[in-house]
């Protein structure tokens, strides 16, 4: 593909009178510099993905981040204020479909929300009984809308082929649409992905300039200007200057090659430095502000900053304190009321005593509580999440394996 420096060289190459000597294409140059106005990447969620997602490393990093521990956390369904893993609920999503786990459903189901801002869950039911549990792709998914704003149906688009999933009068609906809040949007919600768009291009430019330094580092970016007696070069010499240009000074290989000039040839350079553009340190911000929009602190991204073992726990506490918790706290709600129809009584909460990052924190609690005189052995049990004690007696005395079962085999 020519270039504009290669079309102003070539434009000589027509037929020309004798007289017409000054349209040599080695005359004298003028180079005209202007900035152009940024490109910025469409704000529609395939192509947001394929910019983010498939080629910054930032933002792959920082979604996997976020699905992975918030997929990480174990739910525990409680009906009647009872915690109860065999309940059909709990068994549901803990296996929600054949060919998935429960958490990785919820990973889907966050990844999507960080990168398009909208996840859809399908609830396939037997006898009107959710059986099956699966994640839809948000870019294939349409909110259509009633006569009175709320969505009516929701259609699932593959190729020519759609699936309407109607919602009924009561507003119950075999798709559950969680939405991240867009002020601007009644249906679809706003993704973090969309707030990194600018930082993102910096970053995919920054990124660009340096594969391109490296694939041609050593091609001169200015011009050749040859000041010689008659201002021009002949035919065959301007073709193998262009050629040993070419062989011995473009390509990583030749990066670094000293240019030699000879015959009144002196070099202008027609652009900035790598030093006057200082690409890694914007690099460098941008990052952090991706980082930043999708609530990740820097530190955990391997960022330059302040690395110290201190700081890197407390950034480690924030993030599933500011970031983690609320968002699966939020999908929880959803996902009980959503249900609440099929399984009427029951709720959802997240086991803080598995997390390994907040440990400490559930410790000092403990331990406040515990060193608290003026509360009793159930208020205590109660205050960290436990019911009451069942008993102070002696096992022996409570249960005896000759004792009959019932038909639950209790």
């Amino acid at each position: 593909m020519p270039s504009f420096f290669s079309r102003l060289l070539g434009a000589g190459t027509r037929a020309r009178a004798p007289h017409d000597a000054k349209a040599s294409r080695t005359g004298a140059l003028l180079a005209l510099h202007s900035l152009g106005r940024p490109r910025w990447t469409q704000r529609v969620g395939a192509e947001l993905t394929r910019e983010g997602f498939e080629r910054n490393a930032i933002v792959y990093r920082c979604v996997r981040l976020i699905a992975e521990n918030a997929a990480s956390v174990p739910w525990l369904v409680y009906e009647d204020g009872v915690d109860d893993a065999a309940h059909p609920l709990a068994q549901l999503l803990a296996r929600p479909n054949p060919g998935e786990a429960g958490p990785a459903l919820l990973e889907g189901v966050f990844t999507n929300l960080a990168l398009f801002g909208n996840a859809y869950v399908e609830a396939v039911s037997l006898n009107g009984f959710p059986r099956e549990l699966y994640s839809l792709r948000p870019d294939r998914m349409a909110v259509a809308p009633g006569p009175r704003g709320w969505p009516a149906a929701f259609e699932y688009r593959l190729g020519a082929d759609v699936v309407r999933y109607e919602v009924e009068a009561d507003g119950r609906s075999p798709i559950l649409h969680l939405k991240l809040f867009h002020p601007l949007d009644d249906h679809y919600g706003f993704a973090p992905l969309a707030a990194a768009q600018t930082p993102l291009d910096v970053h995919n430019a920054a990124s660009a300039w340096s594969k391109a330094l490296l694939d041609n580092s050593a091609r001169p970016s200015g011009a050749l200007v040859y000041a010689g007696a008659d201002g021009a070069l002949s035919e065959e010499q301007f073709e193998r200057l262009k050629k040993e240009l070419d062989e011995n000074f473009a390509g990583a290989r030749n990066a670094g090659r000293p240019l030699l000039l000879e015959g009144g040839l002196d070099w202008k350079a027609l652009s900035l430095t790598p030093k006057d553009m200082d690409f890694a340190q914007a690099k460098h911000d941008a990052a952090r502000e991706i980082a930043l929009a999708f609530g990740v602190p820097p530190l955990l991204l391997g960022l330059r900053g302040d690395n110290t073992h201190a700081n890197y726990a407390e950034a480690n506490r924030a993030f599933w304190r500011q970031t983690i918790l609320p968002l699966v706290q939020r999908t929880q709600k959803s996902f009980e009321h959503w249900l609440a129809a099929a399984f009427p009584g029951a709720t959802l909460t997240a086991d803080l005593d598995k997390l390994d990052a907040l440990a400490d924190e559930r410790e000092a609690e403990w331990r406040r509580i515990g060193a608290a005189s003026f509360l009793s052995d159930d208020e205590k049990r109660a205050a960290v999440g436990y019911g009451s004690a069942v008993s102070s007696a002696p096992i022996a005395r409570r249960y005896s394996p000759d004792q009959p079962r019932d038909q639950n085999g209790r």
